[in-house]
């Protein structure tokens, strides 16, 4: 697995990133599922509208799932939103149904995805670190 290391220094810049990111799974025409990680702040949502934005999704559209915790989006192919930060229990994960959205055809993203009992195979790796207030140092693994 190769993985790119980006730096931004503007949110529009972090979202710009997750954009070409989501055009890049568009164009696989198969479902795929992106894994974020990073602290609290760091940018994980911002990431999270950009790769919306490639689905057409204007990014006012895409909050933090925190308290949704799986948002569906009615775009081809479909695109999932799911944050796990409130899970606290296995048990929680099963009851969400996470896995039923997981491998199929749909583009699932999930922030706090460090939270899962495993990552799913063949996901797209995210790790976003803060740098500073303003700087973002994005990690992909594909």
């Amino acid at each position: 697995m190769a993985e790119r290391r980006i730096v931004t220094t503007t949110p529009e810049e972090t979202q710009e990133c997750g954009r070409q990111l989501g055009s890049k799974l568009l164009a696989l025409h198969r479902g795929a599922t992106v894994c974020l990680a990073g602290d609290l702040g760091a940018g994980k949502t911002v990431f999270v509208k950009g790769i919306a934005s490639a689905f057409g999704i204007p990014p006012r559209d895409v909050g933090s799932a925190s308290f949704v915790l799986v948002a569906e989006y009615d775009t081809t192919p479909l695109f999932v939103h799911i944050d796990l930060y409130r899970i606290e229990r296995s048990a929680d994960l099963e009851e969400l149904g996470i896995w039923d959205y997981i491998g199929g055809e749909a583009i699932v993203v999930i922030e706090w995805a460090e939270r899962l009992n495993e990552l799913p195979d063949e996901a797209v790796g995210v790790r976003i670190e803060q740098l500073s207030e303003t700087e973002r140092e994005i990690f992909i693994t594909e």
